[in-house]
């Protein structure tokens, strides 16, 4: 394939991103929502759980506490003896983290083991009956909870009475790590819950937004000429959007169709009338009236013109729905016809052309372009003429745009005169029989597709090159 000629390219931009589609807008949705959810969730049962802790820690000291008051006895003589049990270990471990102390009358004081060489001086002495349970509190020993219970004591025998304040004490360390451990816990279920349900939920989305990808791969179809309608079956919600779409196709179709055929009618109203009169005139002597007053060229000038704008007016330019048209076939039945016009030129044309090459639009379009690019060729061309039809690449739900370059090994178009050939009713030689009106055509017909014309010199035959590019849509 013959090079392309270098262009200059500028710097642009990147274009602003689109707006989210459906998925991921629901996605990202359900996401905040579920990780608000969650956390609410986690922090509810994080509290409650903290709540249930603390209440079970307040029963645990107080089932203690009442332990140690019944261990504890009191003597004929009204004093208090110290528990000879503990109603856990750990009041045995010094250090433990979980103490007992008590405090009475006749200065009685006693403590367990673990309390040894720990100071209790923030203890309050409680009336009989009275209960208190505070924490934490900071202490030396570290933040505490406490449970006191403040009793009588008496002795039935002796009729002899004590009063008793016994404190059980638990570091916040043990309850703060059961928290803790539950926290962990609950993090870890909880994100693996998130992660299912985000799983559940996309499956539901993608379930939920099948018959919107059926609609959009359909419309697709229809763009690219491989079906006429929509004509998938597609839910209740969606019925009346396609039914409506699909009247929408008709009615554009109809209407280009009346649009083109009413144009053809006015063309051959005005041509007819207009080629009777230059018939006319042409056969009547060279001294006659009409012909002497320019009437004849006025004719000719009349006639070139509706040509022109007939042609201009009845191109359809790019479609949203247009059917796709196979380049090859109509390329080959062009060659030919041109060939047996020129054939005394001796003119060769040659071809490269992909198979999967297509112009979306009418193929009346089609032929002006391909039919004014090579007969321009072949008036100028010494032998040689060069057909080159690339597809261009595409995404999936795009139609493949299309490059096509005219070539020919004549004398070729200076820079300079390159905006002035493309002008209407400019020809490159007066001596070439022509409108000079089928570039202009041309350069019509590929603005209206939204594409681009370029005209160089051919670096393979050496002549003119005419290049048109229609990107993807």
């Amino acid at each position: 394939m013959p090079s392309r000629a270098p262009t200059a390219t500028t710097s642009n931009p990147a274009p602003p991103r689109g707006p989210l589609s459906l998925a991921a807008r629901a996605a990202i949705a359900t996401g905040f929502v579920l990780a608000g959810f969650l956390g609410l969730v986690g922090l509810t049962l994080s509290q409650a759980n903290q709540s249930r802790a603390l209440s079970a820690l307040q029963e645990r000291l107080q089932n203690f506490a009442l332990a140690y008051i019944t261990d504890t006895g009191i003597s004929r003589y009204g004093k208090l003896l110290p528990p000879d049990t503990s109603p856990d270990p750990n009041f045995l471990r010094p250090g433990s983290g979980l103490y007992a102390v008590s405090v009475g009358d006749n200065s009685y004081r006693w403590g367990s083991p673990s309390a040894i060489g720990r100071d209790f001086s923030f203890m309050k002495i409680l009336a009989p009956g009275e209960k208190e349970f505070v924490g934490p509190v900071d202490t030396h020993m570290g933040r505490l909870y406490y449970y006191s219970y403040g009793v009588a004591l008496d002795d039935e025998v002796d009729r002899k009475s004590a009063r008793l304040t016994v404190m059980v004490a638990q570091t916040e360390d043990q309850l703060e790590g059961d928290n803790a451990v539950y926290r962990r816990s609950l993090v870890v279920w909880l994100s693996i819950l998130g992660v299912m349900l985000i799983v559940l939920q996309f499956l539901l989305l993608r379930w939920s937004l099948t018959p919107l990808r059926k609609v959009a791969s359909d419309m697709t179809r229809v763009e690219r000429g491989d079906s006429e309608h929509l004509d998938s079956q597609y839910p209740l919600e969606l019925t009346g959007l396609t039914e409506r779409i699909n009247v929408f196709i008709d009615n554009e179709r109809e209407q280009r169709t009346r649009y083109r055929h009413t144009l053809a009618d006015l063309a051959h109203s005005l041509k007819t009338p207009l080629a009777v009169i230059r018939s006319q005139l042409e056969s009547a002597a060279a001294d006659d009236p009409l012909r002497r007053s320019g009437v004849l060229d006025q004719v000719r000038r009349m006639d070139d013109l509706v040509a022109y704008q007939l042609s201009r007016a009845a191109t359809s330019g790019r479609q949203t729905f247009a059917i796709a048209v196979p380049i090859a076939g109509h390329a080959e039945d062009l060659v030919q016809s041109l060939e047996k016009v020129y054939a005394a030129k001796n003119v060769l044309c040659e071809f490269d052309i992909d198979e999967s090459a297509v112009f979306y639009g009418e193929q009346g379009d089609l032929l002006e372009l391909m039919g004014n690019l090579l007969e321009n060729a072949f008036k100028w061309a010494d032998h040689r003429v060069l057909l080159v039809v690339k597809a261009q690449a595409t995404t999936a739900r795009q139609r493949p745009g299309l490059w096509l370059s005219v070539e020919d090994d004549g004398p070729g178009i200076a820079a300079d005169k390159i905006e002035k050939v493309l002008q209407r009713g400019v020809r490159g030689d007066e001596r070439v029989q022509g409108h000079g009106i089928g570039l202009s055509i041309v350069q019509d017909i590929v603005h209206a597709y939204q594409g681009e014309l370029l005209v160089d010199r051919s670096a393979e035959l050496g002549g003119a090159r005419f290049s048109v590019t229609l990107t993807p849509t």
